[in-house]
């Protein structure tokens, strides 16, 4: 059988890994000819080449993902990988085929490939668009609302809720709550941004993921950046870059 080129688009690494090895897994058909990190590097590269299936994050390190369709025409379907199911009509309307809630599993992958393949049969007699929200309107999600830290010679648990912000600096995680205790947590920021409720918790950058509750002002900064004051204040500066600032804006009006 021919092989499948297939593109993955994905800003985290570690994710994209596991995605490509699961559709190793799963089928022997699909080629991952390239993994792609952000929209302007998206836009670029399926301008130039051809491709027959797009694996998609939603959100990416410059911006929504749904921005590479309005500057580069993608005619191949696109099954769109995600941790938030919030953007399901944008996404079926950008030739979205399936649409997988991280974190994702060997089983979800091969039916969404299965979807593909009756797709490239019948382009016109796949699920329709109206299965495809009801389906995803259908989908729950759980959230994590406590950790087990390791603190001195036992184990305690920490409510979620009580965790101002994440901090991850040499490979290692640290949650520090509201009342400015910090523990080490046993998982990446990529893990728990899939982990957290994204109503409640935005990945400021690669380092810090903040709880909107703990916010107490957002200031301007230098080259169209914010500055999030938070209580309690990290040493390090929190700062949202200029392209992630509209999503910013955006979490914190909903």
């Amino acid at each position: 059988m021919k092989k499948i080129r297939t593109v993955v688009i994905e800003d985290e690494a570690v994710t994209a890994r596991n995605l490509i090895h699961l559709l190793s897994e799963v089928d022997a058909d699909i080629d991952v000819v390239k993994t792609l990190a952000s929209v302007a590097e998206a836009v670029i590269w399926l301008a130039a080449n051809t491709y027959d299936l797009i694996f998609m994050d939603i959100r990416l390190a410059d911006g929504l993902s749904f921005d590479i369709f309005k500057q580069v025409e993608v005619d191949r379907p696109v099954i769109f990988v995600t941790a938030y199911n919030d953007y399901a009509i944008t996404a079926f309307k950008n030739n979205g085929i399936d649409y997988i809630l991280k974190p994702f599993d060997e089983t979800e992958i091969s039916n969404a490939l299965s979807k593909y393949k009756t797709w490239m049969v019948s382009p016109n007699k796949g699920q329709s668009y109206s299965d495809l929200v009801a389906a995803l309107g259908n989908a729950t999600k759980s959230f994590k609302k406590s950790f087990l830290v390791h603190y001195r010679d036992k184990l305690i648990p920490i409510e979620t809720d009580k965790i101002s912000w994440f901090y991850t600096a040499n490979e290692i995680v640290y949650a520090n709550t509201i009342a400015d205790q910090q523990y080490i947590i046993e998982f990446t920021i990529e893990q728990l941004v899939q982990q957290l409720d994204p109503e409640k918790f935005f990945r400021a950058n690669r380092q810090f993921l903040i709880n909107k509750k703990s916010i107490i002002e957002v200031n301007f900064y230098f080259n169209g950046r914010l500055s999030i004051l938070i209580k309690p204040q990290p040493t390090d500066k929190i700062l949202i870059s200029k392209a992630r600032v509209p999503e910013f804006k955006k979490w914190m009006n909903s």
